[in-house]
């Protein structure tokens, strides 16, 4: 009898040591409760708070529909979320502090925290680690570390469709001469995913208005709504006639609007604030991915390590259309040109509608300083376009066509 007790005894211990440990392969998942829903406690760390009405507020969005859309499978979410964290060692305290809570999963919400999640990362490997729009997690060689983005270079081009139609037809109606139509954009910082953006933006612009040119001033924060107004100020006073933001505060549009400006913004619907100036929208929906890594989680289940979508999954989508002040004919055009995306038939860096220094791209004049543009090496022009955050989630379309003027860099 001793020996038989002794032998159960031995046989837990072992099964919970397997499940401390993660057992390898994929990992338990959530319990179901009486009523057979499960529940994941899931972490996420803000650069700011909902009060900012455009980037956090966006993830918060994505949250709010996460979690109703789970009820309705049998999942309950309950959140953790950490706000207005800096990217410093701050985040690493929030990384551990969400991890000792007993979070299954922790979700980084800005690019300059993933140093500081992956300090936390290794010490538990049975918590899953979302960097949002990062690069270095998912081929770090940690089994619990992710990164996400969206395609939102899909949706910035169709922004910039709304605002290069409004910019022909005030060029059409006397408005404005060809060479007045000039689009001022809001940079956060140097970076590809920036700079990806405000070139899709002004492609779609252009394939509309082929007179269009850009002029870009960053302002060396993700977040910083005197600065971002400044710079839109200033933008203005340069001629800019349209303005635009990769930026996540509300003041570029409202300046736009005291300025005599149009605008479109990212984010969120920036109509309430400036509906004078404000055309259209861009924005991420994260509730695509977050119902998608949490159901993973709650049912034991693995997932990306890179994720990336954009409209053939519904993660990219547009704002209202402000068919107020929006060019004649703007909504049947969005909608022939999103089906064009979403179909594959438009390529947003299709090369033959840009150039560098006067020339077209081929892929030998693609070739960055390192050889290359993607860590594994990969060659990101072919089939007559370049083909962005096809190898990896995160951006890294960095160069500098012709039509664009920086004012400024910033790097960060």
């Amino acid at each position: 009898m001793k020996k038989k007790l002794l032998a159960l005894l031995l046989a837990l211990t072992m099964v919970l040591a397997l499940t401390a440990c993660g057992g390898g392969g994929d990992k338990p998942g959530s319990a179901p409760d009486s009523s057979g829903a499960k529940t994941v406690k899931v972490g996420l760390i803000c650069i700011g708070d909902e009060n900012d009405q455009g980037y956090t507020y966006n993830f918060i969005r994505g949250k709010d529909a996460a979690t109703e859309a789970l009820k309705a499978k049998g999942i309950n979410v309950e959140w953790s979320v950490k706000w207005n964290i800096g990217e410093d060692s701050g985040c690493e305290d929030a990384n551990t502090e969400l991890a000792e809570e007993g979070c299954q999963l922790i979700i980084n919400n800005s690019f300059g925290f993933e140093p500081y999640m992956l300090k936390v990362a290794p010490d538990y490997p049975d918590i899953e680690f979302v960097a949002c729009t990062n690069q270095a997690s998912w081929n770090d060689g940690l089994d619990n570390t992710h990164n996400a983005f969206a395609n939102i270079y899909e949706g910035r081009y169709l922004a910039g469709v709304v605002a290069g139609m409004k910019l022909q037809e005030m060029i059409d109606d006397g408005t404005i001469t060809a060479d007045q139509a000039v689009i001022g954009y809001v940079g956060a910082f140097s970076f590809a995913e920036v700079i990806s953006g405000f070139t899709s933006y002004y492609l779609g612009a252009k394939s509309v208005c082929p007179s269009v040119t850009m002029k870009v001033q960053f302002v060396g924060s993700w977040s910083d709504a005197t600065e971002e107004a400044n710079a839109a100020s200033s933008l203005c006073d340069a001629g800019c006639v349209m303005i635009s933001q990769h930026s996540d505060n509300t003041t570029p549009a409202t300046t736009a609007q005291s300025k005599g400006a149009f605008h479109t913004g990212y984010n969120n619907d920036m109509i309430s604030v400036a509906p004078d100036a404000s055309l259209i929208g861009t924005r991420i929906d994260w509730s695509v991915y977050f119902s998608y890594i949490i159901e993973a989680v709650a049912n034991g289940q693995s997932f990306d390590q890179d994720w990336c979508h954009g409209m053939d999954q519904g993660a990219v989508v547009m704002t209202d259309l402000n068919e107020k002040i929006a060019a004649k004919g703007t909504a049947d055009k969005l909608k022939e040109v999103e089906e064009q995306i979403r179909s594959g038939k438009l390529q947003v860096f299709d090369t033959s509608t840009f150039t560098i220094g006067g020339a077209p791209l081929t892929n030998a004049f693609a070739l960055d300083t390192d050889g290359d543009f993607t860590p594994d090496s990969e060659e990101a022009v072919f089939d007559g376009a370049f083909h962005e955050s096809h190898f990896q989630s995160a951006p890294y379309f960095q160069l500098r066509v012709d039509g664009i003027e920086w004012l400024n860099e910033a790097w960060g």
